[in-house]
């Protein structure tokens, strides 16, 4: 890929008080930031989860084009940062009563957010973003050097008892599902199980194992980060594609429910998955401290997860998620602006540009180009 032209890495590259660079320490060697400056420019960086608020998309609001100063990702971060890729979620939160009226009310919710993504591609920024529904898609957007978006679909209570809406949201872009969020859904189990012991499916319902089916032929890849072990490892029995975690951590460096145990990341290399490691500090480091209060996970301690997925399933299996504005962020990485200090941390730790680019994005675009291909291969076969 030809070297993209990004505004200067702003959030990397701020003095601070002390005229160290933020992303930098005394004992780094200023040729290895040079040559971390390099990859970074060069790798095509994806991010597979970061939350919206709709009314940030709008013309007549402050907005994400303009810059959103809550927010930790809007274009100008990412142009800061030098974040090509984001994956922006059509993010429905559980309700408590499984009924038609919920089902409706979360799909009308849904969307609301796909319109507001398509506003920001086609209406407002056109000319800095564009929305890729391919890995090739992708490429050719970064290419250009424009900024680029993906949808992924974060609960799948919205899908309701029509099956038909997994084609539709795939038609909308919408190009990873999860089947439960925080709470069980009419589709799965959901990790938070583990707080009472209190189940409702014992892992996928009989919708959700024919959701699987629909994901498998529409060509939507299908995300185990919320929902329970159980409903993970069914849906790896069942599913004809790779699958993925879009935001997870490793639960043998916080003892978390929304984190994969061995057991689960093997599996998910088995499957040719890959596993979106995420930077929200709770899932990281797990606490209190001795003191009582609640660790601040570093970026340094974010890579550890990284180093130990890869140890453990490989290099091809493994990949980089934020949850940004969705309580995600580490210290030095708080938004899409310190995107940099990922790579420097990485290249301090000795991976090499191409291990890079397979973690920042290659690893993730290589399952969705499989998962496109298995949906081609089936839709062919029910002709």
């Amino acid at each position: 890929m030809p070297l993209r032209s990004h505004r200067p890495l702003l959030g990397a590259l701020l003095l601070a008080a002390v005229g160290i660079p933020a992303a930098l320490t005394a004992q780094d060697d200023p040729a290895l930031v040079a040559r971390a400056r390099g990859i970074h420019e060069r790798v095509l960086t994806l991010d597979t989860h970061v939350d919206i608020n709709p009314a940030f998309f709008r013309r007549d609001t402050v907005n994400y084009v303009t810059g959103v100063p809550r927010n930790q990702v809007d274009l100008p971060k990412m142009e800061a940062g030098g974040l090509d890729v984001a994956f922006l979620i059509v993010y429905v939160g559980q309700a408590r009563t499984i009924d038609s009226a919920s089902m409706a009310a979360a799909y009308d919710a849904a969307m609301e957010k796909f319109a507001a993504i398509h506003r920001l591609t086609d209406t407002l920024a056109p000319a800095r973003v564009g929305l890729a529904r391919t890995a090739a898609e992708a490429r050719a957007i970064a290419a250009s050097g424009r900024k680029v978006v993906f949808i992924g679909i974060e609960n799948g209570f919205p899908v309701g008892t029509d099956l038909g809406r997994i084609k539709q949201f795939a038609d909308l872009g919408g190009r990873y599902l999860s089947l439960a969020h925080n709470g069980h859904s009419q589709l799965s189990d959901s990790n938070t199980g583990e707080r009472d012991g209190v189940w409702l499916h014992n892992g996928l319902s009989p919708l959700g194992r024919q959701a699987v089916t629909e994901l498998n032929r529409h060509g939507v890849m299908i995300d185990i980060s919320h929902p329970s072990k159980a409903s993970m490892m069914q849906t790896i029995a069942l599913t004809k594609a790779p699958i993925i975690a879009s935001h997870s951590g490793v639960r043998a460096l916080c003892n978390h429910s929304r984190n994969l145990d061995d057991e689960q990341l093997r599996a998910m290399g088995r499957n040719g998955g890959v596993v979106q490691l995420v930077a929200f500090s709770s899932y990281v480091k797990c606490g209190p401290t001795p003191d009582g209060s609640r660790p601040v996970a570093t970026v340094q301690d974010f890579v550890d997860h990284i180093d130990y997925a890869v140890k453990l399933i490989g290099i091809d299996h493994v990949g980089i998620s934020s949850d940004f504005d969705g309580g995600g962020g580490v210290e030095g990485w708080r938004n899409a602006s310190e995107t940099f200090n990922v790579t420097l941390e990485l290249v301090r730790r000795d991976y090499t540009e191409a291990q890079i680019a397979k973690i920042w994005s290659g690893n993730l675009l290589r399952v969705l180009d499989e998962v496109q291909q298995v949906s081609a291969r089936l839709q062919r076969q029910t002709r």
